[in-house]
């Protein structure tokens, strides 16, 4: 359902149960009044009737008699009027009554609705002294004048209803034509268009909108931009290892000819299985990233694993020739977090990988691993390496960074932890120490 259908369905709707409810109650006063407004006529015909009568001479309805018939008087069809003259408390001698109206000789005093023949018939009777004044209408002409009334109001309700709902729907087309043009001007953009959104005139209530759409769109341009490089660097640093193993792999070829060139086919094919296993651990480490957007990992996260027994499993499975250098601290009971196991391993790995990398042979890399408050756990991997400065270290978390690129590397690793970091809502630092090297601090919620 389209937003003007919508917008015409529930204002129309509201507005047609208000002037409905209120046309109706418009209509029942008004009919309440139109009876009201008949009952005075009956009333006021029959005091008008009384004084008429009482300005008679006396012989004129004393000398009435019962064998005498009542005279009848010619009257507005649905009005009937009777005269009659009392002989006791209960009998009544008609003296003048209109022609073919009913006999109104036994009516009630007052008002009263009365059914003579097949008609119904609204009656008012009076007396005074002896005589006896009865006022009728008829119930039919009633409901045709409340009829007529219901039409003349009816109609033009109707009319004015129908005509505010296609009003209604101007209204709405006009004030929902921002939209419109807010949906051409998306619908126009090119891909690839990284230019801001043209001013777009819009009421107040839409400029949300249009800084919400502004920032999607500079999100996605700096998503697309970040993509582009990491294309082009990932490109770039896949690049060296396939052209040193294909260089490698001709020079193999080139002493296989030669006769007693087995040191150099060996050295060639050496470096050739070296350029396979630097290109194996970028193409690993560039599918790490890629599975941390896999929600399949997300079911396994909530299983709690505890901190130092994934450093040490880490520590034994990926160096056990290292014992002497690699050395895990843990201060106190480190309690658990929910972070998925392979994740946690391939940070651990990662930053152990990163620390010995730039470590001299004969100085220590610590795993300190510590509870600094009651709701983080955090790892920290302490290095006596060159360390970084500032500016460096705000740089080392992006993908393929390297400031040395004289040692072996990816550039991926600490981009890994960053990212599994961020993801388990924790945080990733790389500080100065005091001394020499630096520390790389790795935290998550318990």
């Amino acid at each position: 359902m389209s937003l003007r259908v919508r917008l015409l369905l529930i204002i129309g709707l509201g507005l047609s149960i208000l002037w409905t409810v209120v046309a109706g109650w418009m209509f029942l006063d008004a009919r309440q009044s139109l009876r009201d407004a008949l009952d005075n006529r009956l009333a006021a015909s029959a005091r008008m009737v009384a004084g008429m009568v009482a300005q008679l001479p006396e012989p004129a309805y004393l000398a009435a008699d019962d064998s005498r018939k009542p005279f009848d008087v010619i009257a507005r069809d649905g009005v009937a009027c009777e005269v009659s003259l009392l002989r006791s408390q209960i009998t009544a001698q008609a003296i003048v009554r209109t022609a073919g109206g009913p006999d109104l000789t036994h009516t009630i005093s007052g008002f009263g609705t009365h059914m003579y023949g097949k008609k119904r018939w609204r009656t008012y009777m009076l007396r005074q002294g002896n005589i006896q004044i009865a006022t009728a209408d008829s119930m039919d002409t009633r409901e045709a004048l409340i009829k007529e009334l219901a039409l003349s109001a009816g109609v033009p309700f109707l009319v004015a209803l129908f005509g505010s709902l296609i009003m209604l729907w101007f209204c709405i087309t006009h004030g929902i034509a921002p939209l419109e043009r807010i949906r051409n001007i998306l619908a126009k953009r090119k891909p690839g268009d990284d230019s801001p959104l043209a001013p777009i005139k819009a009421p107040v209530e839409l400029q949300p909108l249009l800084n919400t759409i502004e920032q999607l769109l500079e999100r996605l341009q700096a998503a697309i931009l970040r993509e582009r490089r990491f294309t082009d660097n990932a490109a770039h640093e896949l690049r060296t290892p396939l052209t040193g193993i294909k260089t490698h792999i001709q020079v193999a070829g080139l002493a296989a000819e030669l006769p007693d060139e087995n040191k150099i086919l060996k050295a060639a094919l050496d470096k050739a299985d070296h350029g396979v296993l630097q290109l194996q651990s970028i193409l690993d480490r560039l599918l790490n990233l890629a599975r941390l957007d896999d929600e399949a990992l997300h079911a396994e996260s909530s299983n709690p694993i505890e901190v130092a027994y994934a450093a040490r499993e880490q520590f034994q499975a990926s160096y056990p020739d290292l014992k002497n250098r690699v050395f895990i601290k843990e201060e106190g009971a480190i309690p658990c977090v929910n972070v998925a196991r392979p994740l946690l391993l391939s940070a651990t790995q990662n930053l152990i990988d990163n620390a010995l990398r730039y470590t001299p042979y004969d100085k220590p890399v610590i795993v300190h691993v510590k509870q600094p408050d009651s709701g983080r756990v955090r790892i920290s991997i302490l290095d006596e390496g060159p360390g970084l400065n500032a500016h460096d270290r705000a740089q080392a978390v992006n993908r393929f960074w390297r400031r040395d690129r004289t040692i072996p590397g990816s550039g991926l690793g600490l981009s890994i932890v960053e990212a599994i970091a961020r993801r388990h809502d924790g945080t990733f630092k790389l500080l100065d120490r005091e001394g020499p090297g630096l520390e790389a601090r790795l935290e998550f919620p318990v």
